[in-house]
């Protein structure tokens, strides 16, 4: 009889943040994959958990997941952690837990701290609605794409930013969504927790004033407003008031996309038919 998959959340900062059948759970399986060993065996010790741990991350998810479900197959059951919170979001674990359904192995969740919801319940931006994007590009050009994708979005944004590139995404954050609301939570459920609010140049300019970086970034902006449809001829007047003001043709096409909350491809549209 195949053994079962766990998927267990574990606290994303204060160990204290974790339920007892997480604990029990931890303590009865056979075998638990985590992405570092050593992090891990701190929870593991606080616990008094003294179950074998093994690696399972992004850098040998594919060699080890197929290992992993071989196990289970055998009738091992495997608890999967993550560093911190609720694996599979923004980590590792997809293809282990997509191979174990695939042959019939059964996935249990065992539920957890998540920094997206603890950070969310805490901002005070609105909460019916809300797009997780996990980690934005690294490269400016590819990230300032992606914010200008989700800039007609009608719920909150929430993304994870790493601290050495949190000053640049403000920056692009600030062009794209202007004065939407913003949240920034850093270091949750830790001793330095924080949140800042504002917008995103306001809370950049929080950010820039201190001397380092550092903890771990949840960004939250709040949601657009509902654009009602531009008539043709305003679309027209608005490109071009922005073209008399010096910006390039295809600049005014997106800006004016992104105010409109449609694609620069109707803005194209629109002034080919005016024209």
């Amino acid at each position: 009889m195949p053994g079962t998959l766990y998927i267990v959340g574990t606290p994303i900062g204060n160990l204290e943040d974790i339920t007892h059948r997480a604990v029990r759970i931890l303590r009865e399986a056979d075998l638990i994959a985590c992405e570092d060993t050593r992090h891990t065996r701190r929870l593991l010790d606080h616990y008094g958990v003294t179950t074998r741990a093994v690696s399972y991350h992004e850098h040998n998810e594919r060699e080890r997941a197929a290992e992993l479900v071989g196990r289970l197959e055998e009738g091992v059951n495997v608890a999967l952690v993550s560093d911190a919170g609720t694996p599979l979001i923004a980590d590792p674990g997809y293809r282990i837990v997509r191979e174990a359904r695939q042959r019939g192995i059964a996935v249990v969740p065992i539920p957890g701290p998540s920094a997206i919801v603890s950070a969310l319940c805490a901002s005070g931006l609105p909460t019916d609605a809300f797009c997780f994007i996990g980690f934005l590009p690294a490269k400016g050009a590819a990230r300032r794409r992606t914010l200008e994708s989700l800039a007609a979005s009608e719920a909150t944004l929430v993304f994870y930013e790493a601290p050495h590139r949190v000053l640049d995404m403000l920056d692009d954050a600030a062009a794209v969504f202007g004065d939407r609301p913003l949240v920034i939570a850093r270091e949750l459920t830790k001793s330095h927790e924080e949140f800042l609010t504002g917008t995103a140049a306001e809370v950049r300019a929080q950010l820039a004033s201190r001397p380092a970086m550092k903890g771990e970034f949840t960004v939250m902006v709040g949601k657009g407003e509902r654009s009602e449809p531009a008539a043709e001829g305003d679309i027209e007047n608005d490109v071009a008031a922005l073209l008399a003001g010096g910006m390039a043709r295809m600049d005014a096409m997106k800006t004016v996309a992104r105010q409109r909350g449609i694609s620069k491809r109707d803005v194209y549209r629109r002034l080919e038919e005016a024209e």
